[in-house]
């Protein structure tokens, strides 16, 4: 005899609420595990584009998330050890005439610590093509203060 055969033998012989509790203990399981698994994960998260160089920003991506070209974009999953981060430095029409040309960048960096509540990543362009990031729970960057000498007036508005 099989053992397929066997537990189908085992199952027939079973009384009726004796096989209702089974599929109920098995559904529960079932139900409480998907639970388990859903309160472990990271919730999805805003971008927020801060760009503190002199030339506009086109677009960015975080590990393939759009993050727009400033601003807030929504809502994206991003995890991982290390972000990868492309952008397009645009060109104003004062910089064409300089020569300058539109640019396509793409940095690696280690994905900042996270906390369950962080919603959204900030993402700092600086010059010398340099990116960083940190996350926060609030659309105010924790990196403010150590970058204020970019927050000059007008600079957050250049992304655009």
């Amino acid at each position: 005899m099989t053992s397929i055969q066997s537990l189908r033998n085992r199952w027939k012989s079973l009384s009726g609420l004796q096989k209702t509790l089974i599929n109920l203990l098995i559904w529960g399981a079932l139900i409480a595990a998907y639970f388990i698994w859903q309160s472990n994960r990271l919730p999805g998260a805003a971008l927020y584009g801060h760009n503190h160089t002199d030339r506009p920003i086109f677009s960015y991506f975080v590990n393939d998330n759009w993050g727009g070209n400033g601003g807030v974009t929504c809502c994206w999953r991003i995890e991982g050890k290390t972000l990868k981060v492309n952008w397009i430095l645009d060109v104003t029409p004062e910089q064409i005439k300089q020569g300058l040309e539109e640019e396509t960048l793409s940095v690696e960096i280690p994905n900042p610590p996270r906390k369950r509540t962080d919603d959204t990543l900030h993402v700092h362009f600086l010059p010398g093509n340099q990116v960083r990031v940190a996350w926060s729970d609030k659309h105010t960057s924790p990196l403010k203060e150590e970058l204020r000498e970019f927050y000059t007036k007008g600079q957050e508005s250049k992304s655009k």
